[in-house]
Parts: C-alpha cells; sequence; structure tokens
C-alpha cells in the first residue's frame, strides 16, 4: 500500500467532502488522517488528508479530479515517499543553517537538501562536511539581476521545490519574490511587526521588551510583511543583556524555521490572501 497526500482548495459548498472521501474509497483508499478549515471570511475550503492505496497515482489522481471537477478546486496529490526538495539559502550567521542540516541529518525533517547557495564562502566548509553541494553566488548592486538569473536557473536544475532563507541578509527583487511565491520561507529575527531593521534585539532592549521570538514567514515583495507561517516567544527581563537577548534569539530562530520547514514540506500550510490556513 502506497500512502498519498491530498491537498484541496475551493469554495466551500455542500457535497465537496462527500464527493472527495467517496473519490478515495472508489480508488481503494483507506483514510489516515484528515483535516479541513472553512474561512468564512473567503469562502475557501482547505481540504488536506492522508490515505493509503495501492492504486497508480495517476489514477488516483484522475479518478479524483474527474469526480470533484463540478466543483472546480485546485487539488495537489503527493505519494508520502516523495519528498519536498528545499534549496537552501545561506549568509554568514550558521545558527539556522546548521539546525536544519542536523534535522536533516536525523531524519526528522521530510525533505531532500539539493543544494546550499550562499552569497559568502565562510559556510562553504559547513556545506560540504554534510556532503551536501554549496554554490557561491557573490551579490552587488550592479550583479544583482545576474545573481539571481542564476539562482532561477539552479533552483530549476535542481529541482527544487521551495527555498529557505537561513539568514540570508539580501533582500530580493520584487520579480523573483513574484516568480516563487509562496515558495520562499524566510525566518525573521523579532516577533513581527515589531523591530524591523538592523540590532532589533538591540532596539528590543531599549524598550524594555518582556518578550522576544522569531517569526517564519513566505517572501513576498512587501519586505517582512509576507503570509506569517510559524511564531514564538520566550519571556525575558530587565536582567537580560542585548548579547543574551541574541543567544536566546538564534535558539527561537532555529526552532521556527524548522516548524515552518517541517509543516510546509508536509504540505500543511495554505495560502489564503494576506494570512496562512495550517491544517496540522
Amino acid at each position: 500500500m502506497e500512502r498519498y497526500v491530498l491537498r484541496l482548495r475551493a469554495a466551500d459548498q455542500p457535497g465537496i467532502i462527500h464527493t472527495m472521501t467517496g473519490g478515495i474509497v472508489a480508488t481503494g483508499g483507506n483514510i489516515l488522517d484528515s483535516a479541513q478549515y472553512s474561512d468564512e471570511s473567503s469562502g475557501q475550503l482547505s481540504v488536506r488528508v492522508e490515505f493509503e492505496s495501492e492504486k497508480d497515482p495517476e489514477v488516483i489522481r484522475t479518478e479524483l479530479v474527474d469526480g470533484l471537477a463540478r466543483f472546480d478546486p485546485i487539488v495537489e496529490l503527493r505519494r508520502g515517499s516523495d519528498r519536498r526538495r528545499a534549496l537552501i539559502m545561506v549568509s554568514k550567521l550558521d545558527h539556522c543553517l546548521d539546525d536544519l542540516l542536523y534535522r536533516y541529518r536525523r531524519g526528522e525533517l521530510p525533505i531532500e537538501i539539493p543544494m546550499i547557495v550562499s552569497n559568502h564562502e565562510d559556510l562553504r566548509s559547513v556545506v560540504e562536511a554534510a556532503g551536501v553541494p554549496f554554490h557561491h553566488i557573490p551579490v552587488t548592486a550592479a550583479t544583482k539581476a545576474a545573481a539571481e538569473q542564476e539562482l532561477s536557473s539552479l533552483v530549476q536544475e535542481s529541482g527544487a521545490d521551495f527555498i529557505v532563507l537561513a539568514r540570508y541578509m539580501q533582500v530580493l527583487s520584487d520579480d523573483f519574490c513574484a516568480r516563487f511565491a509562496g515558495r520562499i520561507i524566510n525566518i525573521h529575527h523579532s516577533f513581527l511587526p515589531s523591530f524591523k531593521g538592523a540590532k532589533p534585539y538591540h532596539q528590543a532592549k531599549g524598550r524594555g521588551v518582556k518578550l522576544i521570538g522569531a517569526t517564519a514567514h513566505y517572501v513576498t515583495a512587501d519586505l517582512d510583511e509576507g503570509p506569517i507561517i510559524e511564531q514564538d516567544v520566550v519571556r525575558v527581563d530587565h536582567r537580560s543583556s542585548a548579547e543574551h537577548l541574541v543567544v536566546i534569539g538564534r535558539d527561537v530562530e532555529r526552532k521556527v524555521l524548522s516548524r515552518a520547514v517541517q509543516l510546509h514540506a508536509d504540505d500543511r500550510v495554505f495560502l489564503s490572501g494576506q494570512h496562512t490556513v495550517i491544517l496540522a
């Protein structure tokens, strides 16, 4: 029996769940897990189903799509054994990269990492020690367009399903963001929307914050304002120095980014306008 993950998006209407589950059963499928959410504001239904079946995926896809056609849905079907391919991008900071590589090596993340791209050479030895191809694409104001074209080619050549910015310290162009909309995950070093820009923990210290955090979100042309996937916070007090906040913050960043990658790779994140629906 092969395990499958089915994602469905459609306008919510009577009969759609009955038709979908009936179609799975008709293909000899056995449903193992199911989650759904109907967004009243948009009228959109999001569904994620895991099931097992002996039939070929193309046969299942055809029968399900044909049966659901009258609901005009967006249907995605993936074999559970087909892992999402994540191209990771970094600059000089290594804490998020180290965590992703550790979880990848331990089999805790359901992804394949075809390559890691950086605008600096600093982390080449770390990446190559992990047995992952490393690509250096330097970026300057004059070479930005050419660098992004090279990056686009690498995404295509590697068969990457999505991109993870593991503290990649370059702003991607509007065109690149649009081309890979819903496929670029960034980790932001604060609990958005506060304390944007440079030295967020020093800003937080100056304001006497009691909570610090991190936010993983999809990248859009609006800097640090894309749909949020995951967040977390840690309570601190006046005794924490800015340097201590940095240490705490890096730990939160690692956890939040890895959870966001896990959710995306498991097909649990549904984009709904400016926000996300997480069917965990």
